[in-house]
């Protein structure tokens, strides 16, 4: 009887640690695609991050045996047995007299989360305190954790910046990647690569050692967006990576599923009524977006105001490899201080190599400007957009080019709140006239890296105005910005505005630090 328990004990363990990593159209068929196609909650996101109060088994169950009669009220059923999200400190009111300085050290207590303990509910696990970045938004996200860093250490927050980063090792070492997000639905795709720039970050503050410290992480983050490279044949893709005609790998965004979205799980399937792509194609595509984080833009349309025609897949994003490439460099950083200098070569060849292969597929000397490659039609993309300007700020890109793309900031993309994210305005969120904290800072410490030093206060003053101004108009910061009619809201996106906001907050503190702005 003991080995019997003991077994079902350990079968008993296994299951529930299996069933927390199941994301939630995983644990409810037929009852995830009634509650997402219906009006129960306005918002998808609601549901997939509601806490069940039964066991999955005991309420997919009663599901069953009760959806099918007279008078069966969804809205009710799913009330009864789960419990919505809350947003946390939804009672706290700004001070706007106060500052906006003070405005944001009080968010950092707001927007911080311990480690959550609450079972069957989509969040992963994480060991340690972190920031959110506020609204619906209510777990750790990755590249927007880079810019929040930013002001925590303005704030001399420096614990907690270890914090992230470990938190972010942990998820390389559980998961093999850093998921979108801690959910279990952001498991198929990642964000960005900034854990190498969150690394470095840290060892401003905690010395050189960082590096050695976490380059276990860094590798396996580099393996898993260097995935299917090996053995791959020229003109063909597999998963992250591309081999170009010419033999040069580079790298594009992509995700494990070709489903829809289970966050956004309604706007995809209305959505791919609309496409003529095949609807597997259609998600990957969509979801290989919402990866970048610029979800969505025309930078992923061929048609710029159809979003039908998404083709995220077939691009080479110029932003992505420019983070790899400081991905690399910083691997052969760590290697160096290491003593090891056959690897310190090895990771600074590829380094050298990735550089080279952007100057030659995404700098458009027709156009002076920096922007993704159509590997598909070997043809650099018409999208002209504030990725163009990654190049500047990783030091991939030469002296004539540089003052290229200021000149064309300064012409086209500079407006008197800030640069509009691209050219179009179609009514997306990642287009004009909308303006974003991350895209601002890559832009104005890129400009400074080639001396360009006038534009980039100019950007850095535009956008600090603007910020402020919101705040003693609103006593909010927000996610993004109308930077065109800098009295109107920011608008697109498949969510209402959401202030709070952790790489507002933290791009701001520390642009307002540099520039020395006191107010």
């Amino acid at each position: 009887m003991k080995r019997l328990f003991l077994t079902l004990s350990i079968v008993l363990t296994y299951w529930v640690a299996y069933s927390q990593q199941l994301s939630p159209r995983q644990l409810y068929p037929g009852l995830f695609e009634a509650v997402q196609l219906s009006s129960v909650y306005a918002d998808n996101k609601t549901f997939v991050d509601a806490i069940p109060r039964q066991p999955v088994k005991v309420i997919m169950s009663h599901y069953q045996a009760e959806k099918n009669k007279p008078g069966f009220d969804l809205s009710r059923f799913v009330n009864t047995y789960f419990t919505e999200p809350q947003v946390a400190n939804s009672n706290f009111k700004s001070d706007v007299s106060a500052g906006v300085r003070k405005h944001i050290d009080t968010l950092w207590q707001v927007l911080s989360r311990q480690p959550d303990t609450a079972k069957g509910s989509s969040l992963l696990d994480l060991p340690h305190s972190y920031i959110v970045p506020g609204g619906r938004f209510r777990e750790i996200y990755y590249w927007d954790s880079y810019f929040t860093m930013l002001g925590l250490q303005e704030s001399h927050k420096t614990r907690m910046i270890e914090n992230m980063v470990s938190n972010f090792a942990y998820l390389i070492d559980k998961y093999g990647f850093i998921p979108n997000g801690n959910r279990t639905y952001y498991l198929t795709r990642s964000q960005p690569p900034f854990f190498s720039l969150m690394v470095e970050l840290l060892s401003r503050d905690d010395g050189a050692k960082i590096l050695i410290k976490y380059q276990p992480e860094m590798l396996k983050e580099y393996a898993y967006w260097m995935k299917g490279a090996a053995g791959l044949k020229k003109g063909n893709a597999s998963k992250h990576v591309v081999k170009l005609t010419g033999g040069e790998v580079l790298n594009r965004y992509w995700d494990a599923s070709d489903q829809p979205r289970e966050e956004s799980y309604k706007e995809d399937v209305l959505s791919a009524k609309q496409t003529k792509e095949a609807a597997p194609v259609f998600y990957r595509n969509i979801r290989a977006a919402a990866e970048s984080g610029w979800d969505f833009s025309s930078r992923w349309f061929s048609d710029p105001a159809k979003l039908a025609t998404i083709q995220t897949t077939d691009l080479i994003p110029v932003d992505l490899n420019c983070l790899l490439y400081h991905l690399e460099q910083t691997i052969a950083q760590s290697y160096k201080l290491k003593g090891d200098k056959a690897n310190y070569n090895l990771y600074q060849t590829k380094a050298l190599h990735r550089k080279a292969a952007i100057l030659k597929y995404c700098w458009d000397n027709n156009r002076g400007w920096f922007v993704d490659y159509n590997w598909h039609k070997k043809q650099v993309s018409a999208a002209k957009t504030l990725a163009g300007v990654f190049p500047l700020e990783f030091h991939i890109a030469d002296t004539v080019q540089a003052v290229s793309v200021a000149v064309h900031l300064q012409t086209e993309f500079l407006q008197s709140g800030g640069l509009v994210t691209t050219l179009n305005t179609n009514g997306q969120q990642w287009d004009s006239p909308n303006a974003w904290a991350p895209l601002q800072y890559i832009a104005i410490y890129g400009l400074i890296n080639y001396h360009q030093s006038r534009l980039a206060r100019d950007i850095a003053m535009a956008w600090i105005k603007t910020n402020i101004r919101t705040f003693k108009k609103t006593g909010k910061l927000l996610e993004k910005y109308n930077v065109v009619d800098t009295h109107a809201q920011a608008g697109g996106g498949e969510y209402n505005l959401q202030d709070g906001f952790g790489w507002t907050n933290g791009v701001l503190l520390n642009l307002m630090d540099y520039y020395q702005v006191k107010r």
